[in-house]
């Protein structure tokens, strides 16, 4: 469990010689966003295509002991580009300056551990947008630089809504994006419809709305972070992210809050581990309300022995009635996730 204070001051800094910007786009805030982003990376953005690429080299901050990146890093920075391409897009046709929040992120699939030393590249591309809301779909590639050697090591799904600057409580309208084909547009249309149902699912279970969230990456990071040590704990080996389920943002957290991060395992598979995590928001600054489910997510890891190869996971035991069922319910989590994964990954593997 980690307990920490959101500050006003706790802001990313970065010196002006770790980063390279190969194309700046037009929009002012562009340009904010750039200075605001931490650590040693390149952007390059393609305008024709709404895509961009965040390039950065991973050093040991950013993975265990092993040599493994955390999941939680990657996490950040698929969530900085595709707040960077999404926020670019509404504000590409005159009228009301905005910032593109992060209203969900979908399943995540971490298909192959990134180490220390090599780079990773993430490219995201806008593929749909309704009358409020942008898709932005992510591919991360990760570069072994002393053998050129490549390899895709995540895909994620996120949605973005437009907040307005004047007032970030006001959503805005979506400039219409350009398809290449009719077909694009009808299958973008199918997700949004999809995910709109997960997240009517998401309300009924929790009993409260989805909020969009403006830079939400160090708590995802912080997120992961939780769940891998519940998952060392349980296997007491080395652990990686596998998947990440949808992270749903229940309620904003302001600044002045102190936010709790909790995770518990509720289901083990032969070779995976099912965390789910929670971050809760203490306003105890000029507010009378009490602590508030914000942000939820299951996360997925699974164990690895010193060669990088799967290990068992020990079963985990469950003694209450609501541990029972909530094994269950991540065990049938499990299955259908499964079955969906055969078919979302077979393009990859091809690549």
């Amino acid at each position: 469990m980690w307990c920490v204070c959101m500050r006003p001051q706790q802001r990313h800094r970065c010196r002006p010689w770790e980063m390279q910007v190969m194309r700046e786009p037009d929009p002012a805030w562009s340009r904010n966003r750039l200075r605001s982003c931490e650590g040693s990376e390149t952007l390059r953005f393609a305008p024709a295509r709404m895509a961009c690429e965040l390039i950065r080299f991973m050093s040991p901050d950013d993975a265990n002991i092993a040599g493994n990146v955390h999941g939680g890093t990657i996490l950040k920075m698929i969530e900085e580009a595709g707040a960077i391409i999404s926020t670019r897009h509404c504000n590409s046709q005159p009228g009301e300056p905005c910032v593109a929040a992060l209203a969900r992120v979908e399943r995540t699939d971490f298909l192959s551990p990134m180490c220390i030393g090599e780079v990773a590249t993430v490219s995201a591309e806008i593929t749909y947008t309704s009358k409020r809301s942008v898709e932005v779909q992510v591919n991360v590639l990760s570069e072994n630089i002393l053998t050129g050697a490549k390899k895709v090591t995540n895909r994620a799904t996120l949605w973005y809504v437009p907040l307005s600057l004047k007032n970030v409580d006001k959503v805005l309208e979506v400039p219409p994006v350009q398809y290449m084909r009719k077909e694009q547009e009808e299958e973008g249309k199918k997700r949004y419809e999809q995910q709109k149902l997960e997240r009517l699912e998401t309300k009924q279970r929790n009993g409260d709305m989805i909020f969009p969230v403006i830079n939400p990456g160090v708590t995802m990071k912080l997120m992961d972070e939780v769940a891998g040590i519940v998952a060392a704990r349980h296997c007491k080996t080395n652990i990686v992210t596998a998947s990440v389920d949808a992270i749903n943002f229940h309620e904003k957290i302001k600044k002045g809050c102190v936010i709790t991060i909790s995770g518990r395992m509720t289901f083990t598979s032969n070779k995976s581990m099912e965390i789910e995590v929670f971050v809760d928001a203490d306003p105890f600054v000029d507010e009378p309300q009490e602590r508030y489910r914000a942000v939820s997510a299951f996360f997925t890891y699974v164990s690895l022995s010193k060669e990088g190869k799967p290990l068992p996971v020990p079963q985990l035991v469950t003694e209450t009635e609501d541990e029972k069922k909530r094994f269950e319910e991540g065990k049938g989590r499990y299955l259908q996730t499964k079955a969906k994964r055969q078919v979302h990954l077979q393009p990859l593997a091809q690549q």
